[in-house]
């Protein structure tokens, strides 16, 4: 099996579990009766549907990298794509 198949299929797995996590996420704070913990699982949803589409752009983007790597540097463009910055 070539390096770019198992790069593929790992980025194709992240992806299916960042979806999933998101629909979950969606569904959870649909059901509660919560304020605090809806927001809080709408922000987590809206975190892994960044990350998913991070890890679809590098897809298209970038060369195969490590299995760690990939993701790591996935969620970092999600979430800082997501967060204000905090410097004055």
């Amino acid at each position: 099996m070539a390096v770019g198949d198992i790069e593929s299929r790992r980025m194709n797995r992240e992806l299916r579990e960042f979806r999933r996590l998101e629909r979950v996420c969606l569904e959870q704070a649909a059901l509660s009766t919560m304020d605090l913990a809806r927001t809080g699982l709408l922000k987590v949803a809206d975190d892994c549907r960044l990350a998913a589409e991070a890890i679809e752009a590098q897809a298209v983007e970038a060369p195969p990298r490590g299995a760690f790597a990939g993701a790591v540097q996935a969620l970092k463009i999600a979430l800082n794509a997501a967060r204000p910055s905090l410097r004055h």
